[in-house]
Order: C-alpha cells, then sequence, then structure tokens
C-alpha cells in the first residue's frame, strides 16, 4: 500500500513538474512575443516647426503597427559629426529599424551602409544619399523637383513675369537642396525669361551665417525684388536681414522648409513659404520599416508633393493636418 501511495505521488510530482515548465516556458515566450520592435528615429534636428510634424507622424504609425520609437537627433542640423554618432550607436544597439534624415550626403553614407550590412531596415527621408534603393533600403523624398517649380511659379506671380530674383541657401552637401535649386532656375528661364537671377549664395544651417549673407545680397542688389531662400536658415536669416533694411520693403521672400505660422504672419517680406510633408514621411517611413520586418516588399522611393503655404491657406484643412501635433491614431 505503501509503495503504491508512493508511486501514485511520483506520477503526480512528474506531471505537476511538467505543466510547471511548460507554464514558464509558454510565459516566457509569451513575454519576448510582447516586447515590440524598436524603430530608431533621428532627423537632422529635432523640436523644430519641419522635423516634430515627423515625430508625430513615426509615433501614429508606431501605435498601428506594434512597434516602438527611439527618437533622437543633434541639435543643430550643421552638426553632422553627432548625427554620425546617434546613427552608428543605433547600430551598436540593435534597434530593429532606422529612419534617418540625413544633415549631409557623402558623410551618412558609410554608417547607413553599416547599418544595411548589419540586416537592419533603414528608410532615408527628406533628401537623398547616393545610394540606390532596393532590399532593406527605401526612401520617402520630398519632390525637390516641383517644389523648384511652385518656387519658380509664385516668383512669376509676384513679378508678373519681369524683375529680378537673388537665390540663397544654396548647399552642396544636401543633394534635395542642389536639385530644388536646379528645377527652380530651369523653370524660371522656360516659364519667365524676363526675370532675371542676379545672384546665387551659398547657406549653410547656421542662422547668423546665413543672415550675413542675406544682408551681403542686399547691399549689393538695392533694387532687387524677390529672394528664394532655399533652407530654414536663409528663409529666417533673410527675414531678418530685411527687418533692418527696411528701404528694401517691396522685395518679396519665398523660403523653404519652415513651416512656422508666426513667422509667415509676423514677417510682411515673407510672401509664403514652401515646406515638405515631413508628418507623412515619418508616418510612411515607419510603416516601411515595420513592413520589411515582416517580410513584405516596399518600393524602394516614394515622392510626396511639398505644401506651398500662404496666408490665404495657413488655416486650410490640408496644411492643418500636414503640420498638426496631435498624436491620434491614424
Amino acid at each position: 500500500m505503501f509503495n503504491s501511495l508512493q508511486s501514485i505521488w511520483r506520477k503526480v510530482f512528474r506531471r505537476t513538474s511538467i505543466l510547471g515548465l511548460c507554464l514558464i516556458w509558454m510565459f516566457s515566450g509569451s513575454c519576448r512575443r510582447a516586447s515590440p520592435p524598436t524603430i530608431a528615429f533621428i532627423p537632422r534636428t529635432s523640436g523644430t516647426p519641419l522635423w516634430e510634424p515627423a515625430h508625430v507622424g513615426a509615433e501614429m504609425a508606431a501605435r498601428s503597427t506594434g512597434t516602438k520609437i527611439y527618437w533622437n537627433a543633434p541639435t543643430r542640423e550643421d552638426d553632422v559629426q553627432g548625427q554620425i554618432t546617434l546613427v552608428e550607436s543605433v547600430i551598436d544597439r540593435r534597434y530593429q529599424g532606422l529612419v534617418l534624415a540625413p544633415d549631409q550626403a557623402l558623410a551618412l553614407i558609410t554608417p547607413v551602409r553599416r547599418a544595411l550590412s548589419k540586416g537592419t531596415p533603414t528608410v532615408i527621408i527628406g533628401s537623398p544619399l547616393p545610394i540606390p534603393g532596393g532590399g532593406r533600403l527605401s526612401y520617402i523624398l520630398n519632390d525637390e523637383e516641383e517644389a523648384g517649380r511652385m518656387a519658380a511659379l509664385r516668383v512669376g506671380q509676384l513679378l508678373a513675369g519681369k524683375g529680378s530674383v537673388a537665390i540663397l541657401g544654396v548647399n552642396p552637401d544636401i543633394a534635395g537642396i542642389m536639385i530644388r535649386a536646379h528645377s527652380l532656375e530651369v523653370a524660371l528661364a522656360e516659364r519667365y525669361p524676363g526675370i532675371q537671377i542676379v545672384e546665387k549664395r551659398l547657406g549653410s544651417f547656421n542662422f547668423p551665417h546665413d543672415q550675413q549673407i542675406a544682408e551681403e545680397t542686399l547691399r549689393a542688389n538695392p533694387d532687387l525684388n524677390a529672394i528664394v531662400a532655399l533652407t530654414s536658415a536663409s528663409t529666417r536669416g533673410t527675414c531678418s536681414a530685411l527687418a533692418h533694411n527696411r528701404q528694401m520693403q517691396f522685395t518679396r521672400v519665398i523660403g523653404f522648409d519652415e513651416p512656422d505660422p508666426v513667422l509667415l504672419l509676423r514677417e510682411r517680406e515673407l510672401d509664403s513659404m514652401i515646406v515638405q510633408n515631413s508628418r507623412e514621411m515619418g508616418l510612411g517611413a515607419v510603416k516601411t520599416i515595420a513592413a520589411l520586418l515582416r517580410g513584405q516588399s516596399v518600393p524602394p522611393e516614394v515622392r510626396l508633393k511639398p505644401l506651398l503655404v500662404t496666408r490665404e491657406n495657413l488655416e486650410s484643412p490640408e496644411v492643418r493636418q500636414a503640420f498638426s501635433m496631435e498624436w491620434w491614431r491614424p
């Protein structure tokens, strides 16, 4: 009788142990499954009206795809080395995806190639790198050719097809800016032969430097009719220079990448702004990486049409949605 009871207890113990081990295995497996993939998102800089909507779009996409966002950026758009360091850190920490708005085309090639060699799905937004898309690399870009044409059309309308214009903020380190500058020149030459480009000046992401360039341009061209400022820094620098040069009150500015309604309403010389739809870039980039993680195919490149923002359409649904900071589910 005693031996029989021992045998029964041994069987119960074995079954209980096996059941316990199964439960532990199932619980640990469910914990692993519950941990969402983390996608690193590194814009040119953070806390600006251009890139914060991208953050909103990324978080919206993360909620709908079951992923998490690690958001970090240099404190300045000209801090190329700082951005490289962030990308290298992301690679070493083995995040499951990378979204990058490169501060400089050539300098970011090596870190991006390293990320791809580690199998990290990568999406480049804003401006392209000289690496073809495909496989684990995709692009979601601003349509810079369209942006240049939009600026040319706005200049032509403002000047009624005749006058002088300066182009400021040309930056050879950013491929997208060079594309928009070339498109602007071609469109002006084709559509408005009566408008003369009197100045083309290099710029940077440094506001004091770009303000100085704008001041020099205004002094050299006292009868200048319009300025196209190709970057956020050159837009703000030009507005500041004109604020200190009120005798040129009829010079009109078409700015880029500065979707700040306060600036548009305050600066009377600022006619309009052409801005990237960074919210849609952030949304699309995270969804693209989520698709790659699921083994789905994605297009190697997507181009988004920029927005022309004026005082007249500032409160339109399209503009309000593009730069909304509301974090709702799409």
